[in-house]
């Protein structure tokens, strides 16, 4: 008990503490750099992509090689590009206007697209129940997204002009991303269904080898972020302009006491800088305090590369251990948390506030509500379905059993 107890406390630690911080790096980082998207998913991957080589590589006598997979390596490829679109868009999207709010339900609002595209390409069918819940949640992004079309009632007319055209092509932005990530998911399931038979006979090779596989979660979550990092080279020189941005932005300085069991390892009057005249990075000492300074923008962009980290952890683990309409149930709550730091406590923490619209915040939290009840909705008719699928197997099932029976 005590195990599943940590366990357990490990993994919601991880979604709520880890997602929703990275939630509030991230509306700090875009508020101070709207145009930092690519710079800011470049980071997530790339500390991702680091922690996961160890696991994932190992060295021989000709150098480094992958270990052994549960899926093998051109599957991902497809899921790599999709998942480096989805990731840069939306990320991109705040360079255009849009809210931490509007930007977290409209994510939230993937259904019908997965729907759709699994209609089409997949050929699903949809309950009734599935149907009017997907439309309950595109009505609820509907409205969040109308709640910030207006800019801040200061501005004048052709201003006005500028400022919605610029919220158009953000919310296209996220629409596209949305259409992405619905691609995303049909090739993961045709993935994960076609590869199930090699993904149950690498469990042998793990239960036998010394140095066993690591779990589904951490392949899936290591190759789709290590794979994708040759594809930033089409950005690299929005790249090195974000990074010249933020390295040359506001200073921040932070004093730091020396304990005294190390004071007599410094001498005061120490000091390290890269420009004497006007130090972008400095470290000093003086009376057993060390002062650093740095770029404001450095501290909040480590965190979010390290709350990205425990983030895709918790969900990944998360996934692994529950039911499908779990992991979803608990990602909404997630999403709501992080809906209420940033509308209610946004401009108490410092954050991005608004992005420079008027919001409704009637309209925006009636879209929620509308996106919350409409996703758990899907969830439970989703399960539903699948319940009354399994038991008309295990009905055909008996029938052919009996039949037998009888021909006996």
């Amino acid at each position: 008990m005590l195990a599943f107890l940590a366990d357990w406390t490990t993994t919601l630690s991880l979604v709520f503490g880890g997602c929703c911080s990275n939630a509030i790096t991230l509306e700090q980082l875009t508020s101070q750099y709207p145009k930092a998207g690519s710079l800011i998913t470049f980071f997530q991957f790339l500390i991702i992509s680091i922690h996961g080589i160890p696991k994932h590589i190992t060295w021989t006598r000709y150098g480094p090689r992958f270990k052994p997979r549960r899926i093998s390596l051109t599957p991902y490829l497809i899921q790599v590009v999709l998942y480096y679109l989805v990731s840069l868009l939306n990320n991109a999207a705040f360079a255009y206007q849009i809210p931490m709010a509007v930007h977290i339900i409209f994510r939230s609002g993937g259904l019908v697209i997965s729907m759709t595209l699994g209609w089409l390409f997949g050929k699903k069918t949809y309950s009734p129940s599935q149907i009017v819940s997907v439309l309950v949640v595109t009505l609820g992004v509907i409205l969040t997204t109308l709640s910030a079309s207006s800019p801040e009632p200061s501005a004048n007319a052709s201003s006005i002009d500028t400022s919605t055209r610029t919220y158009v092509t953000g919310i296209t932005i996220l629409t596209l991303a949305l259409v992405f990530a619905g691609f995303l998911g049909l090739v993961q399931d045709y993935t994960y269904s076609t590869y199930t038979t090699y993904a149950k006979s690498s469990k042998s090779v793990e239960k036998s080898s010394s140095d066993p596989l690591p779990p589904a979660w951490q392949e899936s979550m290591f190759y789709l972020h290590f794979l994708a990092l040759p594809m930033f080279f089409s950005v690299r020189d929005d790249l090195t302009a974000q990074l010249k941005a933020v390295s040359t932005g506001p200073i921040a300085a932070y004093s730091i006491p020396i304990p005294s069991a190390t004071q007599n390892l410094f001498e005061p009057g120490w000091s390290l800088s890269t420009n004497t005249s006007s130090p972008t990075y400095s470290l000093s000492l003086t009376s057993h305090i060390l002062h650093i300074t740095f770029p404001s923008a450095i501290l909040p962009l480590i965190l979010n590369t390290l709350t990205q980290l425990l983030c895709s952890a918790g969900v990944n683990r998360l996934t692994s251990r529950v039911t499908s309409l779990t992991v979803t149930l608990i990602l909404v709550v997630r999403k709501a948390v992080s809906l209420i730091i940033s509308a209610t406590l946004g401009k108490r923490l410092g954050l991005g506030g608004n992005a420079g619209r008027r919001i409704d915040m009637g309209m925006m939290w009636t879209g929620a509500a509308l996106v919350l009840v409409g996703t758990v909705g899907y969830s439970m008719a989703t399960g539903r379905k699948n319940a009354r699928a399994k038991d008309m197997e295990k009905g055909k099932g008996m029938g052919k059993e009996e039949v037998k029976k009888k021909r006996e």
